[in-house]
């Protein structure tokens, strides 16, 4: 089975290329990502554990799903069909913001990311894929933020940074 690939960019967000996932983490190239952040109508974000398999962040809380556009995929489109795959279901996204960052992990790998910041609603349970996800939960915005100062130690890298940028544009 052939890596999966993701989308080279400059500081525009224009594609320059394409590189296996793997390499572009290793050699740290800016490329393009995309943060979904699903919220429910108690202002609840839901949120998921990385599963202890995964070759980086294992087991840490993250953001609802994120990953990689393919080539020729759309923001809100990618974020859908990685929110199925991952989470078990569908919902409408919006994309709220998006901006560069890198977070260089222990093992020697590096997001660089064009990230895109999604938003969408739901109300039910998820069906977590155990491939990608060991565990998940609805927590209150405020209470993310105040565990995330409190115990940064149990969050990604980059949920980290994304909270802050993203706290502001909640528009439920």
């Amino acid at each position: 089975m052939e890596e999966e690939k993701v989308i080279l960019v400059n500081e525009n967000d224009e594609k320059i290329g394409l590189m296996p996932k793997l390499e572009a983490h290793q050699k740290a190239v800016l490329h393009r990502a995309f943060s979904v952040f699903v919220i429910n109508n108690n202002n609840e974000l839901m949120l998921q554990q990385r599963a202890r398999h995964k070759y980086h962040s294992p087991e840490l809380w993250t953001n609802t799903c994120c990953s990689h556009q393919r080539d020729g995929e759309g923001n809100v489109e990618a974020g859908m069909r990685r929110l199925q795959e991952e989470m078990g279901f569908v919902t409408s996204l919006k994309e709220v913001i998006s901006f560069i960052y890198k977070a260089p992990f222990d093992n020697g790998l590096t997001e660089h990311e064009y990230d895109h910041v999604l938003i969408g609603t739901y109300e039910e349970a998820p069906v977590i894929n155990p491939e990608e996800v060991s565990d998940w939960k609805w927590m209150h915005i405020e209470a993310v933020k105040e565990d995330i100062s409190k115990h940064p130690e149990i969050y990604t890298a980059w949920f980290k940074i994304i909270f802050e940028k993203f706290y502001s544009h909640i528009t439920l």
